[in-house]
């Protein structure tokens, strides 16, 4: 590892690419225009952050529809819920559910376990509050790309370990799941992939702080250091990039939730690499179909 994997110095990387991501200002990717943007923005309190978020509308929505919270990627400190536009629109137009995409806290001023945290009690104030949200708290899913993934794993161990809220399903997209492993250990055919190490260096090292620990179960829950039983996690749809650095911790945790009865699919998508949804609309939208389809069947 590099210099980059250093607390301090991974803190000022992360920063600068803060400043960079906000100058560059990203605009919303206007894909799949077929499916009309039904919105509304509310913010949701939390002890860590309050969080603003924006609800997608199914057109039906005379009976409260179920409810899946999204949480965009970006290494745990990148990042803008505007991302995942499209995914949103499609999944509330063809699953009939309200998606709540969070504008969740980032590292470094909010480093791991907070973000977690964050997200446990997003879900719970969902569940809680359908009645007056106009929508059914009772059935609620998470789900999330790569750094969101990862949050999303961690929000469903949670519920497990505290006895709710009730998961109906998690949407584990591309997630990094075994942060001890440094990203260049990780293997890939590419020779330049979208997640290139050092990346993964500052990332890693920007969220979780030197007092907490990679092998921590809500950080790194595909790590062998992770043994606990997960019989009754909410049941989860993994998918993973043929060609994603990350692939294998994907494999390695459906195979850990297939053995505790929890693992609906495991999806590759065949000679795709990290992110690849962001620029490959036809397999986007197809990955975001099947989301849509599993959260219906849910």
């Amino acid at each position: 590892m590099s210099v980059l994997s250093r607390p301090p110095v991974a803190r000022l990387a992360a920063r600068a690419m803060q400043r960079a991501t906000r100058l560059a200002d990203r605009a919303p990717l206007h894909r799949f225009p077929e499916f009309p943007r039904r919105v509304r923005a509310l913010t949701v309190p939390n002890s860590v952050a309050a969080a603003p978020a924006v609800a997608y509308l199914p057109a039906d929505t005379s009976a409260p529809p179920p409810v899946h919270v999204n949480l965009h990627g970006g290494g745990f400190v990148l990042g803008d819920p505007r991302w995942d536009d499209a995914l949103c629109r499609l999944v509330a137009a063809e699953a009939g559910v309200a998606v709540v995409n969070v504008d969740y806290a980032l590292a470094p001023r909010h480093p791991f376990p907070q973000p977690p945290q964050q997200i446990f009690e997003i879900l719970g104030w969902i569940a809680r509050h359908g009645a007056e949200q106009g929508w059914d708290g009772a059935r609620i899913t998470v789900g999330g790309q790569s750094a969101g993934a990862n949050l999303a794993a961690a929000a469903a161990r949670l519920a497990l370990e505290r006895g709710g809220p009730d998961i109906a399903l998690q949407v584990l997209h591309y997630p990094p799941l075994d942060l001890v492993t440094p990203t260049a250990d990780k293997p890939t055919p590419l020779a330049r992939p979208a997640l290139r190490p050092w990346m993964g260096e500052i990332f890693n090292a920007s969220y979780v702080p030197p007092s907490q620990r990679f092998t921590d179960r809500l950080a790194s829950p595909a790590h062998p250091a992770d043994t606990a039983a997960l019989h009754g996690i909410a049941p989860a749809l993994v998918i993973t990039a043929e060609y994603d650095l990350l692939r294998e911790e994907g494999v390695r945790y459906a195979e850990r939730l297939r053995a505790a009865g929890a693992l609906v699919e495991l999806h590759e998508v065949a000679g795709a690499d990290h992110g690849y949804d962001m620029a490959d609309v036809d397999r986007a939208r197809e990955v975001y179909s099947l989301i849509a389809a599993r959260l219906r069947d849910g």
